[in-house]
């Protein structure tokens, strides 16, 4: 069962729920992998003493331009859907703007003169690491510089879910935009991380409306529960959606989490709520299975 843990913005706790769900899964007995899916800030792997097992470089199609063989037809230029092929005919100028390349391979089909080159970049890596006892551990992480996080994200769970386990917990990035897309069509069930606040209730409804427009079932945990005010509860009673649990404020958590430890390995009310909320995933990973 993959199990994406996502939230509508950074700062709700996503990882912090990721980290001690995964120790909680594994404590109850059960076969459990941790994927960093969050890859332009991997950091749920802080919270272990791990050793890098492997390396694979995540590589993404770009394509060269050989002036000598271009006519300036322009073809590649309007092929291109994302704007990456920088074209003006009267200066006889083309070029490739990386950035916005999403190597998609759409001017090399257009191009019918063989002005256009096959190539790649690194844009990337996904690394396995182990523990002491040697539970395994994967994270996606893009290059400095790039801006292509979806190959990355793809290849990572691509590895992940090739791996024997029961459970596969994916942290996923923060906000509703393709990176969290991309981690949720591969999970089985998605875990929302919500604060109770007016900005944390926005972006809420942002993430319920996007996992509703691909069927995808979910359920919400309210972390730092007794502050802000009820909104977020009428809106989830209003809408029919289940709330695995109500993680309450506590500075002792933060105090943990600041630390790189894990709460449930410190505070016996966190490790009993984590508990249930385990049973609570289990019993409707076996509900939509």
């Amino acid at each position: 069962m993959n199990i994406a843990i996502a939230s509508g913005k950074g700062g709700t706790g996503k990882t912090f729920v990721s980290t001690n769900l995964f120790k909680t899964f594994q404590s109850l007995g059960h076969s459990t992998l941790l994927v960093d899916c969050d890859v332009e800030c991997p950091n749920s792997l802080l919270f272990f003493n791990l050793k890098k097992l492997s390396e694979t470089k995540v590589e993404e199609y770009r394509p060269i331009i050989d002036k000598d063989k271009c006519v300036y037809c322009g073809l590649c230029h309007e092929y291109c859907e994302y704007k990456a092929i920088f074209y003006v005919p009267e200066l006889k100028q083309i070029m490739l703007l990386d950035n916005l390349c999403h190597g998609c391979k759409a001017c090399s089909v257009a191009c019918e003169y063989g002005a256009i080159e096959d190539s790649s970049t690194e844009i990337g890596s996904v690394s396995f690491f182990a523990d002491a006892n040697k539970h395994v551990f994967v994270e996606g992480r893009l290059k400095e510089g790039k801006i292509a996080s979806i190959p990355i994200i793809k290849e990572t769970i691509k590895e992940a879910v090739s791996l024997p386990y029961d459970y596969v917990i994916l942290d996923s990035s923060p906000g509703t935009s393709c990176p969290f897309i991309q981690t949720a069509v591969r999970s089985d069930y998605i875990v929302l991380v919500a604060e109770p606040t007016p900005f944390g209730l926005s972006d809420l409804k942002q993430s319920v409306e996007t996992l509703d427009s691909i069927n995808k079932d979910y359920g919400v945990i309210i972390n730092r529960s007794g502050l802000g005010d009820i909104e977020v509860y009428n809106y989830l009673q209003e809408n029919n959606i289940p709330i695995i649990a109500e993680i309450p404020f506590s500075k002792e958590i933060a105090r943990y989490y600041s630390e790189g430890k894990l709460a449930v390995s410190h505070i016996e009310e966190t490790k009993k709520l984590f508990e249930k909320i385990c049973k609570k995933i289990i019993k409707n990973g076996t509900s939509i299975s």
